[in-house]
């Protein structure tokens, strides 16, 4: 088993497909076998956790594991104790309402790095920096949390998944490393490694993630390539399968309702 952490720069897709605009995983892992446990968004930087265990996998962004993962969000305003109470009770949002988060207001850390583009200054308007843990990975969640009550997210930086702390390894935007399971105790009792799962989670209580995924591989080990008979569609002109006619069947003229162009 084996587990990569990233410090995914701002602006990278959290994907190994290649893009014509942005960078990708791929720009900084060469492994294959690994996938990502949690993505981040592309305007988002911070902690990426990937692995090759399916069983780990399907844990780590399994929502009802309820693992806690730390963001450090810097808001527009000086947020108000009204709007952390806010946040830790729950905020309505239009997929539901979101589980209690831990948040507490924090300081700039001393340890952060630059972004490049920096976050937009306005000499009349303060911000504030909060720490906040989640269990949950709807889509910009914490962002969309803070926009309701009356703070926007400037930045966001993810710091934690469960005990594994990106400040303790110091690593820098771009930088990997990879990580000994035994010496974190989220990774005592695994569960069985099993065929990666897709992220279309079925919604019902004890639901056990997508259609497993199988790599086909050939006799030497190597990835089979994809077979079968193309698609109409992939075909060229000369190549399509002609209608068979007695030689009696006219060119379709109706319009069958249609105004003509």
């Amino acid at each position: 088993m084996k587990i990569v952490i990233l410090n995914k720069p701002y602006d990278v897709l959290s994907q190994f497909r290649p893009d014509e605009k942005h960078k990708t995983m791929a720009d900084f892992i060469d492994d294959p076998d690994l996938r990502i446990a949690g993505r981040l968004d592309m305007d988002s930087e911070g902690l990426m956790f990937l692995t090759d265990h399916g069983g780990l996998n399907q844990y780590i962004t399994h929502p009802e594991n309820k693992k806690f993962k730390t963001y450090l969000a810097q808001v527009d305003g000086d947020i108000t104790e009204e709007a952390l109470e806010q946040l830790r009770k729950g905020i309505e949002l239009n997929d539901g309402i979101t589980l209690p988060a831990k948040v507490i207001k924090v300081s700039e850390p001393e340890w952060l790095w630059e972004r490049i583009p920096p976050v937009r200054y306005r000499a009349t308007v303060p911000t504030t920096w909060i720490e906040i843990s989640i269990c949950e990975g709807r889509n910009r969640q914490v962002r969309r949390m803070t926009a309701t009550v009356g703070f926007p997210t400037l930045r966001l930086i993810r710091t934690r998944i469960g005990s594994i702390d990106l400040v303790q390894l110091a690593l820098q935007p771009g930088e990997t490393k990879v990580i000994e399971p035994l010496l974190y105790p989220d990774f005592k009792d695994l569960p069985p490694d099993q065929p990666y799962r897709s992220r279309s989670y079925i919604k019902k209580p004890g639901g056990t993630g997508g259609k497993p995924i199988h790599k086909k591989v050939d006799k030497d080990g190597k990835p089979k390539k994809k077979s079968g008979t193309p698609r109409i569609w992939q075909m060229d002109d000369a190549d399509k399968p002609r209608r068979k006619t007695n030689g009696t069947t006219r060119p379709n003229s109706k319009s069958r309702g249609r105004r003509p162009r």
